[in-house]
């Protein structure tokens, strides 16, 4: 063994390998337990300076696991663009977190040989956490790893994780506002500043939402944005961590799986509010009518609201055909908003797989593409060739037509959406700067559709890999004669749809079902359910 990897043997003694369990980096990093992550979260600090080496540029490691619950945590790599880790170099990241202690040094040599990456170079990856009590130690187990490979390291401690996507990218790109939580600030207040000012209407209007922060960093961040806003946009934040527990009862993932609000706040009719996840990188917003329904906006509703508000300004700029707009969602998305977006829009729409980076990818092939998936994750892309056109027309602009005004509000939405990665905050002020300029309120905006009513279980299995599926992960493929069970349980509801993929993190199998009534839906979600219970190994109590 050489002396560098003796050096790495004798680093990971401060962070032995704890157990034999076999780990796989996904599109959240790794995330599980906290207590498993400390040796792992070493190794990745080790990852991500090789991968800092390779492309002679910062990288970032965020400490989080989003909606998961506060014991829980996870640690994953940001490129140099803000970009999730290469999929290339996720098989990487596997081999050396499942690799003996004694193994370790001969993985991280051959990572260097394979990519032919210059060990000279000094490794700079920059840091960043969640609130879970278990994040400054893994914070430090990580930093240890950059370390050990005598790299720089950046900590920038609490922050959201799109706010670290952000830091990396504008550092590596060198963009007009500082690489710095102040520069992101500075980036959606300026831009929001700039798009108001087109809005004749907009000094009569003062908008006002109640964003719950899941008792995480969301609502610390939030209050932080608000000294860059002023008047132009008042954010109160309830569910700040003071007192609650991180992503219990409240946040993104609590509304929308239980389409009700989070417990102990009072709705009030004609109120807006938004609630984020525990590492603000999902978004939903809902209200409550006057007679008390509650009504959530998902986030099939957000990308609905955008793409049909940015589809008038190509419009109205003259740049409709200049610019392709599309939408992707995810098998997810309520069949009722497909059919909106398709017959009443007119904007393409395509379905990718579950997962950010699935949609971010497919996003792709439309010069703007708006992507979400329902649990409210999502952002706009504009491509280079967007970008440049939209410029190009603001530039030449003329603030007193209508074609100049939306061509300068497209430049001003180019700069307040943040296009690397979903992030709460920023979808935060893009949903309110476009319900400002249509002075349009929360019911009018549930209004364009009405979902079908819905049902999201999980069926617990022996392993989830059983199930195999096709199609964005609509068709099962395996085991043999699922699918055609669930289609005959889907033949005997109006406007039936279902189906099943496994979990990426637990032994679980997800169903999602629809149907035209809340009885038929409830009918449809029990049977696929126990269709998976008795032909896919099911544990514990069979589904009733």
């Amino acid at each position: 063994m050489s002396s560098f990897a003796d050096v790495i043997k004798h680093a990971a003694q401060n962070y032995p390998k704890t157990d034999q369990d076999a780990y796989l980096y996904g599109t959240a990093g790794f995330r599980m337990k906290a207590e498993k992550l400390n040796f792992i979260a070493y190794r990745v600090g080790i990852l991500a300076s090789l991968r800092s080496q390779a492309k002679s540029a910062v990288t970032g490691v965020m400490i989080t696991a989003s909606h998961n619950p506060a014991c829980d945590n996870g640690v994953k790599i940001i490129e140099p663009h803000g970009e999730m880790l290469h999929v290339d170099w996720e098989s990487f990241a596997t081999k050396m977190v499942n690799c003996r202690d004694e193994d370790l040094g001969n993985v991280i040599q051959s990572i260097i040989e394979e990519t032919k990456l210059d060990p000279s170079i000094t490794p700079q990856v920059f840091v960043g956490m969640d609130t879970r009590p278990s994040s400054p130690g893994l914070s430090k187990a990580c930093q240890a790893g950059v370390s050990v490979m005598n790299g720089k390291v950046t900590d920038y401690g609490y922050v959201t994780t799109p706010q670290l996507h952000y830091i990396v990218w504008s550092h590596n790109t060198k963009f007009t506002h500082p690489p710095t939580q102040e520069g992101y600030y500075l980036k959606i207040s300026t831009a929001l500043r700039q798009f108001l000012d087109l809005c004749k209407h907009s000094n009569s209007i003062t908008q006002k939402v109640t964003v719950d922060g899941s008792n995480g960093v969301g609502a610390m961040k939030v209050r932080e944005l608000q000294a860059y806003l002023g008047d132009m946009l008042t954010v109160n934040p309830v569910f700040d961590g003071s007192t609650g527990v991180l992503n219990y009862q409240c946040g993104a993932d609590y509304v929308k799986s239980n389409q009700t609000s989070p417990v102990g706040l009072d709705l009030v009719p004609g109120e807006k509010y938004a609630s984020f996840d525990g590492d603000a990188d999902r978004i939903v917003y809902y209200f409550i009518t006057q007679e008390g329904k509650f009504q959530l906006l998902d986030g099939d509703k957000i990308a609905i609201l955008i793409a049909s508000y940015l589809k008038q300004l190509l419009v109205d700029s003259g740049l409709s055909k200049e610019i392709s707009l599309g939408l992707v969602q995810t098998a997810y998305a309520n069949g009722a908003s497909t059919e909106y977006i398709s017959d009443k829009l007119s904007v393409p729409v395509s379905c990718s797989k579950t997962g950010v980076k699935h949609l971010h990818h497919c996003a792709l092939q439309y010069d703007i593409g708006v992507y979400f998936e329902a649990n409210g994750h999502g952002t706009v892309m504009f491509s280079d060739k967007a970008a440049m056109t939209i410029d190009l027309a603001a530039e030449s602009a003329d603030a007193n037509t209508a074609a100049g005004t939306a061509a300068l509000k497209l430049s001003a939405l180019t700069q307040l959406i943040m296009q690397i990665v979903g992030d709460a905050i920023s979808d935060l002020v893009f949903v309110e700067a476009i319900l400002t300029d249509l002075k349009m309120t929360l019911s009018q905006w549930n209004d364009q559709y009405t979902d079908l009513p819905n049902v999201l279980c999980k069926v617990s299995v022996a392993d989830r890999q059983v199930i195999k599926t096709t199609n964005a992960e609509r068709t099962a493929t395996s085991p043999i004669g699922l699918q055609a069970a669930i289609d005959e349980a889907v033949l005997k509801v109006s406007k039936g749809r279902s189906f099943v993929r496994p979990s990426g993190t637990e032994d679980v199998v997800r169903v999602y079902a629809e149907a035209s009534t809340l009885e038929e839906v409830k009918q449809l979600s029990l049977g696929v359910a126990c269709l998976v219970y008795d032909m896919c190994g099911g544990v514990g109590e069979r589904p009733v």
